[in-house]
């Protein structure tokens, strides 16, 4: 597949699922999995990631969150949270990756309000009587992992798919052997691993999920972990779905109540960037083999 390079505000390195589907997301293109599903809830995985509320009942719910990280999702997140207390809620995830300083900024406002995760696709209910449901047999790929990894508390379905890979320079991810590098490429890569690796070790993940992740080049498959990898990386912290999402009756998940706007909180935000400037974001791109992207021309 050939892709012509794009202009776009500043460079982004993605890490995203394999397969090749092509979207273009603000001026950029990226590539997103189709190993998911087919049908309506692949489409919605093409698109940015979007935050919903979904209400079980009057003192139960999660936040939806399906899509891939782009620019724009830390400011559509606190637009979501705007009038919202989301402190505590549990964060369900069907992603196939993204921007990965984004999807970072993202975790690490998802930490900051203590939530919780786990993967899943949410199912509304089709008749009023009925309730939504999460459907475990979802994927959270590449960048989603490390939005998992930002709960308080993490569970994995053991059904789902959690699917790690390793950065690259997007602009030679179609044929990653044959390409040129230089060495202000191979500096891109190293300080981009450095910043996930920070953020992994402030999320209290273990070394081993970034040495999984770093062992997959770009022209292999991306490494589905097992539940042994799911604990021994502390991606996932607990074996019981009552520790995310309690039971009917039990203690809300999440309060959505008015907030008074008021200095204290928009200064509470100025604490989470919505965007990174333009030297921030000149990074690489993690793709996986049949998976390319185009790198904004500068």
């Amino acid at each position: 597949m050939q892709v012509k390079l794009l202009r776009s505000r500043g460079l982004r390195w993605m890490l995203l699922g394999v397969g090749a589907l092509a979207v273009v997301l603000g001026g950029t293109v990226s590539i997103m999995s189709n190993s998911a599903r087919a049908g309506g809830a692949l489409e919605e995985r093409k698109l940015p990631m979007r935050f919903s509320w979904v209400a079980c009942e009057p003192n139960c719910g999660w936040i939806s969150a399906v899509g891939i990280v782009t620019g724009d999702s830390p400011k559509d997140f606190e637009e979501f949270a705007r009038d919202r207390d989301l402190t505590g809620a549990t964060l369900v995830l069907d992603s196939s990756g993204g921007s990965v300083n984004d999807a970072i900024t993202l975790g690490r406002r998802f930490r900051a309000l203590k939530m919780r995760t786990t993967v899943g696709m949410t199912q509304r209910p089709s008749r009023a009587n009925e309730r939504p449901r999460i459907v475990p047999e979802a994927y959270c790929e590449s960048m989603c992992v490390f939005l998992l990894l930002a709960g308080t508390t993490r569970y994995v379905p053991d059904t789902a798919h959690v699917r790690v890979h390793q950065i690259w320079m997007g602009d030679r991810a179609d044929d990653a052997k044959a390409a040129s590098y230089s060495a202000q490429d191979l500096m891109i890569v190293e300080r981009d691993i450095g910043r996930l690796a920070k953020y992994t070790f402030d999320m209290g993940g273990a070394g081993d999920l970034l040495l999984l992740a770093l062992n997959v080049p770009p022209w292999e498959d991306l490494h589905e972990l097992s539940r042994a990898e799911l604990r021994t990386t502390n991606v996932m912290t607990t074996e019981l779905l009552a520790d995310v999402l309690p039971a009917k009756g039990t203690t809300p998940v999440a309060e959505l109540a008015p907030k008074v706007q008021d200095k204290a909180r928009d200064k509470q935000q100025d604490r989470f960037p919505v965007a990174l400037d333009k030297q921030l974001s000149r990074t690489a791109e993690a793709l996986p083999t049949a998976t390319v992207a185009a790198t904004p021309q500068q």
